[in-house]
């Protein structure tokens, strides 16, 4: 199994740009990353020192979100914020560049809140252009946008694969971009009560990408009730090739001790 460690939520305990180096201390040769900046559009230098970090850390960038407005107090995307639109199409093509200069091809597009005074309907309609927009830009660097269900987030309106994949025949549909997949975080849907292992028989070789946490709790593999490991390997059975995000809250002084004894068990 090839795991990336998101070092938005893990190692947390240290400066951001310290995290690469730290993953790739702990085993790790891959990293992903929430929007690691305060803007959209983040200026040269700033971007600069957050591509260096990942290249003198020798690991590699496999998985970056879009802008998804203030995380910490609430958001949960721009694509389909009515009022943000420049905001968001400013930021595609900030994040094209960086999985340009970085090989990075996976790019994770949060839905976005249901908003107070508009409806449900016009803002599906704006998500719809949003992804079409933001999959033509990636598609010129070989690159896939991800769409993913989320727990927690009371107004956020895609909850299961089946919402997210529902979006993506939508767009697909009226706009033929083929290059939009759902981002199956094991945790967000088990918690939010889909049925993990049917989507993964029905749609694993589909899959854009895989994160994992456990649950309750949101911990590292072993601290829950998931099975885990079973998920992961039944995925890789029926075709998945991609990278497994590891997106869980563990202090950093133990949050990869289930890998390492993985490994002493092999």
């Amino acid at each position: 199994m090839t795991f990336s460690v998101n070092c938005s939520i893990l190692l947390t305990e240290l400066p951001l740009l310290e995290r690469p180096a730290a993953a790739k201390a702990a085993g790790f040769d891959a990293v992903e990353f929430w929007w690691p900046f305060a803007s959209s559009v983040p200026g040269d230098a700033e971007l600069g020192r957050f591509e260096r970090a990942i290249t003198d850390a020798g690991v590699r960038l496999t998985g970056l979100n879009f802008d998804a407005g203030d995380m910490p107090a609430g958001d949960r995307g721009l694509v389909s914020w009515i009022g943000r639109t420049s905001e968001f199409r400013d930021n595609i093509d900030v994040v094209a560049g960086i999985g340009a200069r970085l090989g990075c091809t996976s790019f994770n597009a949060l839905y976005g809140n249901r908003q107070d005074g508009h409806t449900p309907e016009a803002q599906d309609e704006l998500a719809v252009q949003n992804l079409a927009a933001a999959a033509g830009a990636v598609a010129r660097i070989g690159g896939t946008v991800l769409l993913e269900p989320l727990s927690g987030a009371p107004r956020y309106p895609l909850l299961t694969a089946n919402d997210a994949l529902s979006v993506i025949a939508r767009v697909a549909q009226e706009s033929g971009v083929e290059n939009i997949k759902v981002l199956a975080d094991f945790y967000h849907l088990a918690v939010n009560g889909d049925d993990v292992e049917a989507v993964i028989e029905r749609h694993a070789p589909d899959f854009g990408h895989v994160q994992i946490a456990d649950a309750p709790g949101r911990g590292a593999p072993g601290t829950g009730d998931l099975p885990l490991e079973r998920w992961i390997t039944r995925s890789h059975e029926l075709g998945y090739e991609g990278y497994v995000g590891l997106e869980y809250k563990a202090p950093a002084a133990t949050a990869f001790d289930w890998a390492l004894r993985q490994r002493t068990a092999r």
